[in-house]
């Protein structure tokens, strides 16, 4: 079972700038290496150039800029040519699907904020005394820099990665090997429907509240984004120290509203575990469900386009993303595995307009946002538990009362 495990680093002054080098030259080393790709395609007769050329080159690149380039791990330097075969890979891959390609672009020093290390001891060591109440990670170029390890790691550290968040960095572990930690059984069982009103109901018809930490937020944010344009274009270019600290004022609230909403995933996944055994959830499509519909053109008026409800379809996409269905699917998904329960995912289609004691399937069973009441057979009950209810007899956790 893999586990990543991430911690907050406390570099000194000078390890603080050896590790911004580090992310600088690593991103010089990406946008050489994608002018390289690009260069061949264009004036050498479309030649393509692959990984294993490239890296071929780094020793010489080494060897040529030993100050800069020749400080870091070779590994790390690989890691990062890797990273940019793999944007060439899915461009390739979503030509040939005949979706939006999205040509790999050049990365500016303010947006590559990443340098991986494959192999933990090859460029980079982690500190692994358990009772050593100082931990330490040590990475090539830069010393061994302090690591607040806030909780024990489990397992074998694989692969080490250093992350730059705003002002401060990161060290993320990636271990194998890592033990289960199976909770007691329960003999619980249950379906879960996802949704804006409520953040998840359970088909006993337990409700949890979506707390909208994106909607909560949106003032503050809205008025710190108000202070970054009001900024001159010239101020902008010359990246003023109050351009700045608007920017990083900007950053902070939107961090912010990740890490509550992650904070919650994790929360309410872990309550799931904790009761039930086995939980069914739909088996949703977030990419699908929050893509602008397609313009409508008007027949009668070439060049012009008829309503097709972008505005209305804008808000429900907004507040899809701010419920974070997907950031607590994955979680919960995880965090069933290393507990023993079982998760069950089913088709959602019909799953709100379904009569789960008739089976009678219809649009407009579904009067409101809250209420359910079948055309067909008269019931009537709370539309989120229906979802929830249908889900679960779906993935054979049939309830007696009902089924």
């Amino acid at each position: 079972m893999f586990r990543a495990y991430k911690f907050l680093l406390r570099p000194t002054v000078g390890q603080a700038i050896a590790l911004g080098e580090m992310l600088r030259d690593h991103c010089s080393l990406y946008n050489g290496a994608l002018q390289e790709r690009r260069d061949a395609w264009r004036h050498v007769s479309r030649t393509t150039v692959r990984y294993g050329q490239q890296s071929a080159q780094l020793k010489e690149i080494r060897a040529f800029d030993p100050e800069w380039q020749g400080r870091w791990s070779f590994s790390s330097q690989q890691a990062t040519l890797r990273r940019l075969d793999r944007a060439f890979t899915a461009f390739f891959r979503r030509v040939k699907a005949g979706e939006k390609p999205g040509y790999p672009r050049f990365r500016g020093v303010g947006r590559f904020d990443t340098v991986d290390f494959p192999k933990d001891g090859d460029g980079c060591r982690w500190d692994s005394t358990p009772h050593d109440p100082v931990t330490r990670v040590r990475l090539q170029g830069v010393g061994h820099v302090r690591v607040h390890r806030h909780r024990p790691v489990k397992g074998r550290v694989k692969t080490v990665s250093v992350k730059r968040e705003g002002k401060h960095w990161y060290v993320i572990l990636v271990c194998d090997e890592v033990p289960a930690e199976p909770l007691p059984a329960t003999g619980a069982v249950t379906g879960i429907d996802m949704g804006i009103a409520h953040f998840l109901t359970t088909s006993e018809g337990k409700h949890m509240a979506n707390p909208r930490h994106g909607k909560r937020n949106a003032d503050a944010l809205a008025e710190a984004q108000r202070a970054l344009t009001a900024f001159p274009q010239c101020k902008r270019n010359n990246r003023s120290a109050r351009h700045r600290r608007a920017v990083e004022k900007v950053a902070t609230l939107h961090r912010k509203v990740r890490r509550q909403r992650t904070d919650h995933a994790h929360k309410t996944a872990l309550a799931m575990v904790r009761a039930y055994d086995q939980i069914a959830h739909e088996r949703l499509s977030i990419a699908n469900m929050v893509r602008a519909p397609r313009p409508k053109p008007d027949p009668e008026f070439p060049g012009s386009f008829l309503p097709n409800g972008a505005a209305a379809k804008a808000g429900l996409n907004k507040s899809v993303h701010d419920a974070g269905w997907g950031v607590f699917l994955g979680i919960l998904a995880h965090k069933a595995e290393s507990a023993g329960r079982k998760l069950i995912p089913v088709d959602p289609r019909n799953t709100s307009r379904t009569c789960p004691a008739c089976g009678h399937v219809s649009g407009e069973n579904r009067t409101t946002q809250a209420k359910f009441e079948c055309t067909g057979c008269g019931h009537t009950a709370n539309a989120d538990q229906v979802g929830a209810l249908n889900v679960a007899i779906r993935a054979g956790l049939v309830l007696p009362d009902v089924a």
